[in-house]
């Protein structure tokens, strides 16, 4: 990893909590639209299950923006990026707010998923410059943690907004969010010089190594795995656990909860052992959706298990945005911005496979059970990668020819 001098600690806090702004703002926006689904719906006169490609339309913004825009700017000063990434998420959530019309909100939503991956790429990279190397993983796990707080109440508050005041609201919340976030960290944040070095070459060369895509590929397939049961959360909670419409919230607030203290413990535990983190988060997420599977229809321990789900899949997302930034090498920030395109993949992947089973007849306890083989199937091709790297890193010391001995 990139090494510098770490910051005075009060100057790291207030920047640590700046990118932490920019983090809640995207997981707001990211999981809102599924929260005002019917009312943009609505809004835009067209159908439900229509409007959802909207959520899509975001995911795949995602995928594509991640690699693509921290590949072009690897050259640019990272604050000055994360400064204009987070702006970029604004003007986006603002446009959101004023367009009109199926095509043109679905546009924009596509638009506003391009910063998403990369502004943790790059805030990721600029946290961990902040601390001494055996905390950067705590660092990175703070970044995140807007992530989960959003979770807990930046969508229930721009919900209940967009409930209140109408659905465009809620992303003109995000946009004030989102210029907060600019504004902060262009005043705490310390600059760092641009590295000369990078290049687009460079950071391309990164996606030759068979390491990188085994590690997105395994969060990909392992992450999945909470994503094909929390896709159909609601119905869980009304068809199998026999609970009204009005229990749904605390359920999902119980994944908000459990999302956020797995991202509080998954930095020191990741500090310690990255490879060792992802085998216990994609382990555990395994195990618990396996005992979900027969205690579905009883509350409490269906709301306690979600929770350990939530907490073990952040395990999960924070370890492999790390074992990503290694394993890529000199292309850290490309290796973070690929970790946030390989979850919104296992968010689409997830749902689809839970639909797959649901669709065959199998009820809403199946997704359950796809979820658990996800998460041992991610685990097979992690230990791949890991091995792959190993082997790798043997060939690399055999060819480096020894020292001569100094002659007397």
């Amino acid at each position: 990893m990139t090494t510098t001098a770490p910051t005075p600690a009060g100057r790291t806090r207030l920047a640590l909590l700046a990118l932490a702004l920019g983090g809640f703002a995207i997981g707001t926006t990211e999981f809102v639209t599924m929260g005002l689904l019917k009312e943009i719906a609505d809004g835009i006169d067209v159908s439900i299950p229509k409007a959802g490609h909207i959520i899509t339309a975001y995911a795949f913004g995602v995928v594509v923006g991640a690699p693509l825009i921290v590949s072009l700017a690897a050259r640019l000063p990272r604050k000055a990026l994360v400064v204009g990434l987070a702006l970029a998420i604004g003007v986006f959530n603002g446009l959101t707010a004023v367009v009109d019309g199926y095509v043109p909100v679905m546009v924009v939503r596509f638009l506003a998923g391009l910063p998403h991956g990369a502004y943790f790429g790059v805030a990721a990279l600029v946290a961990s410059s902040l601390v001494a190397p055996e905390r950067r993983a705590r660092a990175i796990s703070m970044v995140m943690m807007g992530l989960s707080v959003a979770t807990v109440v930046g969508v229930p508050a721009s919900t209940w907004l967009g409930q209140a005041l109408g659905w465009r609201s809620a992303y003109v919340l995000v946009l004030a969010v989102a210029v907060a976030a600019a504004a902060m960290v262009a005043l705490f944040v310390p600059h760092r010089p641009a590295d000369t070095s990078a290049s687009l070459g460079r950071e391309l060369r990164a996606l030759r190594r068979p390491q990188v895509h085994l590690a997105a590929a395994a969060g990909s397939v392992g992450f999945a795995g909470m994503f094909a049961m929390y896709s159909y959360i609601s119905p869980i909670v009304t068809d199998v656990t026999d609970l009204s419409k009005g229990a749904i919230p605390w359920f999902l607030l119980a994944f908000g909860l459990g999302s956020l203290a797995g991202t509080w413990i998954a930095g020191p535990l990741t500090d310690r052992s990255v490879n060792g983190t992802v085998l216990l988060g994609l382990g555990g997420m395994s195990v618990l959706l396996l005992v979900l599977f027969p205690l579905m229809s009883w509350a409490l321990p269906t709301m306690l298990l979600v929770f350990l789900v939530a907490a073990f899949g952040s395990l999960v997302a924070i370890s492999m945005q790390v074992r990503l930034m290694h394993a890529a090498g000199e292309a850290e920030m490309l290796g973070a911005a690929l970790n946030h395109s390989a979850l919104n993949v296992a968010n689409g992947l997830g749902a689809w496979l839970g639909s797959v089973v649901i669709a065959a007849g199998w009820g809403y306890r199946a997704p359950t059970l796809v979820g658990a083989g996800l998460a041992a199937a991610g685990i097979a091709i992690f230990l791949v990668g890991v091995r792959v790297e190993r082997t790798a890193l043997a060939r690399e010391a055999d060819a480096t020819p020894l020292a001569e001995p100094a002659r007397s």
